[in-house]
C-alpha cells in the first residue's frame, strides 16, 4: 500500500490520536501516504443529555466505522474505551497500542484532592462509573452532568461551573495538558473503563494489507489486558447505562483483573479480584465473582 487514509473523529484529542498512528506508520513504512479524515460524530453533537440517554457508546464510532464500509478510510482510531464490547459484523480490532496511564485525574483550581473537598461542592462528571464510585466514598459530594471535549469541560471548570471535574489521565497527558491535573486517582478508588488508555486501530474484516501495516503496532500485554476488561462488559451488557469498571494488569505471564457493577447512586457496588492466564477465562472468572456478590441485582435495577 502507497496511500492509507485514517477515520478520526474531530476533537483535538481524537485528531492529536489519529496523527500519533500517522506518524508511526510512516515511520514504520518509508513511502508511505498516511491521510486523515475527520468526522463528526453523533456523541460530539449531543452535548445535554448523559451517552446512556442519547444512545450509547457506539455513538463516537458509527460514523467512522460507516467510512470503513464505504472504503472512504482504511482504518479508523478509537479510545478503547469508547468501542462497544461487540464491534458489527465485518469489522475487527487490528491492533491495540501500548496503553497510557490508566487512571482518572482530580481536576481542580482551588483542590488538591477530593478528599479535601467540602460538603456540597459540585464535581462534574459524564461518567455513571465514576459517579458511582465517587458517590459511594464521598456521598457529602454533589455530583453534576459534565458534556464536551477536554478543553470544554476545562472551560466550564474554569469559568466556575464545577468545584472539581473528573476526567481520564491519558486525555490529559496526550493534550500536555498533564499539569491541569492535581491528583491521580488510585485505581482501587476509582476503577477505570475497560480499555482506557488505549488506543484502538479498527479495520474491515478481510483487509489483510491493513492488517499487515498495522501489526507492528499491537502491543501484545495491553491487547491482552484489554482483552479480559472488555470481556466483563459484553458478558455483563456493558454500555454507558452501566456504571462498570475493569482494568487488568499483567503479572508475569498471567493477568490480575478487578472489575465492579454499581447501582448509579453508588449505594451498592459489587466487585470482583482474579487472576489467571487466560484473558477470556480470568473474564468469565470475574464476571461469575460479580454476580455471586450482587451484580445480577444491580444489573436488574437499570433494567439490564
Amino acid at each position: 500500500m502507497k496511500r492509507v487514509v485514517i477515520a478520526t473523529r474531530r476533537s483535538r484529542l481524537a485528531l492529536w490520536q489519529a496523527g500519533h498512528v500517522k506518524q508511526r506508520l510512516e515511520a514504520l513504512h518509508a513511502g508511505l501516504a498516511v491521510e486523515l479524515l475527520p468526522l463528526s460524530t453523533r456523541g460530539d453533537e449531543i452535548l445535554d443529555r448523559r451517552l446512556d440517554q442519547a444512545g450509547g457508546k457506539g455513538l463516537f464510532v458509527k460514523e467512522l466505522e460507516n467510512a470503513l464500509a464505504e472504503r472512504r478510510a482504511d482504518l479508523a482510531v478509537h479510545s478503547m474505551k469508547d468501542v462497544p464490547a461487540d464491534l458489527p459484523p465485518g469489522f475487527i480490532l487490528a491492533a491495540i497500542m501500548a496503553r497510557e496511564d490508566p487512571r482518572d485525574a482530580f481536576v481542580s483550581n482551588n483542590h488538591e484532592n477530593i478528599h479535601e473537598m467540602k460538603p456540597g461542592s459540585v464535581v462534574g462528571t459524564s461518567s455513571l462509573r465514576r459517579a458511582a464510585q465517587i458517590a459511594q466514598r464521598h456521598p457529602d459530594l454533589q455530583m453534576k452532568l459534565l458534556r464536551g471535549n477536554v478543553e470544554t469541560r476545562l472551560a466550564k471548570l474554569d469559568r466556575g461551573d464545577y468545584d472539581a471535574i473528573i476526567l481520564a489521565v491519558a486525555g490529559l497527558v496526550r493534550l500536555g495538558l498533564a499539569a491541569r491535573i492535581r491528583s491521580r486517582l488510585d485505581v482501587d478508588d476509582s476503577l477505570p473503563a475497560p480499555g482506557q488508555g488505549a488506543l484502538g486501530i479498527e479495520c474491515l474484516d478481510g483487509r489483510d494489507d491493513v492488517a499487515a501495516l498495522l501489526e507492528p503496532l499491537n502491543d501484545p500485554e495491553t491487547a491482552r489486558c484489554v482483552e479480559a476488561e472488555r470481556g466483563v462488559s459484553r458478558a455483563l451488557g456493558g454500555s454507558c447505562a452501566v456504571p462498570l469498571g475493569a482494568y487488568a494488569e499483567a503479572l508475569g505471564t498471567g493477568l490480575r483483573l478487578r472489575a465492579l457493577v454499581a447501582s448509579p447512586d453508588g449505594g451498592r457496588i459489587a466487585r470482583a479480584d482474579c487472576r489467571g492466564a487466560d484473558p477470556a477465562a480470568v473474564a468469565s472468572e470475574a464476571v461469575a465473582e460479580l454476580r455471586r456478590h450482587g451484580a445480577g441485582e444491580i444489573l436488574s435495577t437499570l433494567g439490564t
